[in-house]
């Protein structure tokens, strides 16, 4: 399945991530208590600008943080971000030494970046907790200690220094579900994978050890009541990929710690057909014969000819 890039993470820099609601979309709420808190540093911050555009942003050098700070610096409208929200933001990353720009996301309409808001942040401790909380709409300030900013190492091609702080401008621009949340459909036919969800959503896949279907085959395990998936959408997915023969996984957004973003026309023709009509919320497994998959060439792990399986959520429609 071809995703949007990766950002490139700089010498280090903890930007790893695929470029791939009330319990709403979000799957926030009305109590959610933020898990970072603001600080004198994260406070000192200000950005001007309209939301989605490149701020001018004032830091009071030197800003140094020994935990992680995060201020709102304007409050948005939208839906609260919960955690295991897929959120796409776009941002800007100082040293609060000397107020230099490091990096910057593309800003605009289609611009940002997608990474999952979870307080049990492995790869990007800091912001992914950061993210929790807020609203779409909002333009936060986060400043993080060295440690979680670089792991108290610098990042010498880039000037920073160990002790240094990386300041974080982030306009949070679209939340989406966690996982697929509709209701549960019976599936009655019997050449199908079984499939069985832990509770944070990852699924497990068990492929019936009989003859694969000769054509495209894709049933709804959970109808969600969300907007319908179009042939010109961008969609947020979660997605496991697995070979029909010995159901070993090729492919997972889970896996990989983010969920993929991309158009139906980049995905393989047989996954485009099984999405394309359904809706946002829903659950769905398509089996894929090859020639509506990646045919006799293959694809790296994916040997030639191979039916493949793919369950995918359906989170959001950008």
């Amino acid at each position: 399945m071809r995703k949007i890039p990766a950002l490139v993470a700089v010498g280090g820099l903890l930007l790893s991530l695929t470029a791939c609601a009330t319990q709403s979309a979000a799957g926030g709420s009305a109590g959610c208590e933020p898990a970072v808190a603001p600080g004198d540093a994260s406070n000192a911050i200000s950005a001007t600008g309209e939301i989605g555009s490149s701020p001018r942003i004032d830091v009071p050098s030197p800003l140094y943080a020994s935990e992680n700070e995060r201020s709102v610096l304007t409050a948005g409208e939208g839906d609260m971000v919960g955690e295991g929200a897929p959120v796409i933001f776009q941002f800007t990353i100082l040293n609060g030494r000397d107020g230099s720009v490091l990096q910057e996301s593309e800003y605009g309409e289609n611009g940002g970046t997608i990474l999952t808001a979870t307080e049990d942040a492995a790869t990007n401790p800091g912001i992914e907790d950061a993210l929790l909380c807020t609203t779409v709409g909002s333009r936060i300030a986060v400043v993080l200690s060295p440690e979680d900013s670089h792991g108290g190492q610098g990042i010498a091609q880039l000037g920073v220094e160990a002790d240094d702080s990386l300041v974080y401008v982030i306009d949070v621009r679209e939340a989406f579900l966690p996982k697929a949340d509709g209701a549960n459909q019976l599936i009655t036919r019997s050449d199908m994978p079984a499939v069985v969800t832990a509770p944070d959503g990852t699924p497990g896949i068990t492929v019936p050890d009989t003859e694969a279907p000769t054509e495209l085959v894709a049933e709804t395990l959970k109808a969600g009541d969300g907007e319908t998936v179009e042939a010109d959408d961008q969609v947020v997915v979660h997605y496991t990929g697995v070979l029909w023969d010995g159901g070993t996984v090729f492919d997972s957004s889970w896996q990989n710690g983010a969920p993929a973003l991309f158009t139906l026309d980049g995905i393989v023709p047989g996954l485009a057909e099984a999405l394309e009509g359904r809706k946002v919320g829903s659950q769905v497994v398509a089996v894929i014969p090859s020639e509506l998959g990646y045919g006799e060439q293959g694809s790296g792990s994916i040997p030639p000819g191979s039916t493949l399986v793919f369950v995918v959520d359906i989170l959001g429609i950008r």
